[in-house]
């Protein structure tokens, strides 16, 4: 047995993960009766035969389990570092002109981390994922929405059913995540509590992993191998608007990386 002090934003799921363990385990060790509800500051006993830090884990092709590349507290995590087959800076900077060099040197790591992690790997599903990021960021100046967010109050179909979910839940990240429901849906994917803590979806670490999730899980990288970039923005943006800035974009993104 070991044991683990919960920090503000963990939640029993994620913890789950890192261990290799299962929440029915860390709930029936430590008499949780409600799996939902942990307290930050509250000691967790994890069970024998865990595999944290030090200790050989289950092969997970060469990436970590979900939830512990990124720090659960309010914190934005350490930068990852070289990622094999990333972007360079110098390209990174020719796709989006207009990108400050401070801040292409602080989000190139974390953008390379994700892609990788989502299989975005490829010259033509680079160029096509960095082609909407940057016309979703305004070439990530903006990692989130300049509305309030109020437009959004009670929509339903994004899952906002509860007083103050429109602003709370507002757009965040490099592709815009909006919506309790799809807070609540990347928060289960990737092990990070963004439910209580809307406000990570906007940081780099969390951000670009948010939307190398919602690439592949709605089928992008299948797209963009076969250049169907049409169909890229339609599953995005629920249409085409901005489609003409997303294919300027796609084309220099594509004369940059020879996708």
């Amino acid at each position: 047995m070991s044991d683990y002090t919960i920090r503000r934003g963990d939640t029993l799921s994620a913890l789950a993960r890192r261990f290799h363990t299962t929440v029915q385990e860390l709930a029936q060790r430590n008499g949780i009766k409600n799996p939902d509800l942990i307290l930050a500051g509250a000691n967790l006993t994890i069970p024998d035969g865990f595999s944290g830090p030090g200790r050989a884990g289950p092969d997970l092709g060469g990436q970590s389990a979900p939830g512990t590349e990124v720090n659960p507290a309010n914190e934005i995590g350490p930068p990852p570092g070289d990622v094999k087959g990333g972007v360079s800076l110098a390209q990174l900077k020719r796709i989006m002109p207009n990108l400050s060099d401070a801040k292409a040197q602080k989000y190139l790591p974390y953008l390379n981390q994700a892609m990788a992690e989502q299989g975005i790997n490829t010259p033509k599903r680079q160029a096509a994922f960095l082609a909407q990021l940057a016309h979703e960021s305004g070439e990530l100046k903006y990692m989130e929405e300049i509305a309030s967010g109020s437009a959004y109050e009670g929509r339903r179909d994004l899952g906002n059913t509860q007083p103050g979910d429109g602003v709370r839940f507002k757009g965040r990240g490099p592709i815009q995540l909006t919506g309790r429901a799809n807070y609540a849906a990347a928060s289960r994917a990737l092990g990070i509590d963004l439910v209580n803590h809307p406000e990570r979806a906007a940081d780099p670490d969390v951000g670009f992993r948010i939307a190398t999730w919602f690439w592949k899980t709605h089928g992008l990288n299948q797209l963009a191998d076969q250049g169907n970039f049409s169909e890229i923005t339609h599953r995005i943006n629920g249409g085409y608007n901005g489609a003409s800035s997303r294919n300027r974009y796609w084309e220099t993104a594509k004369s940059v990386l020879g996708g």
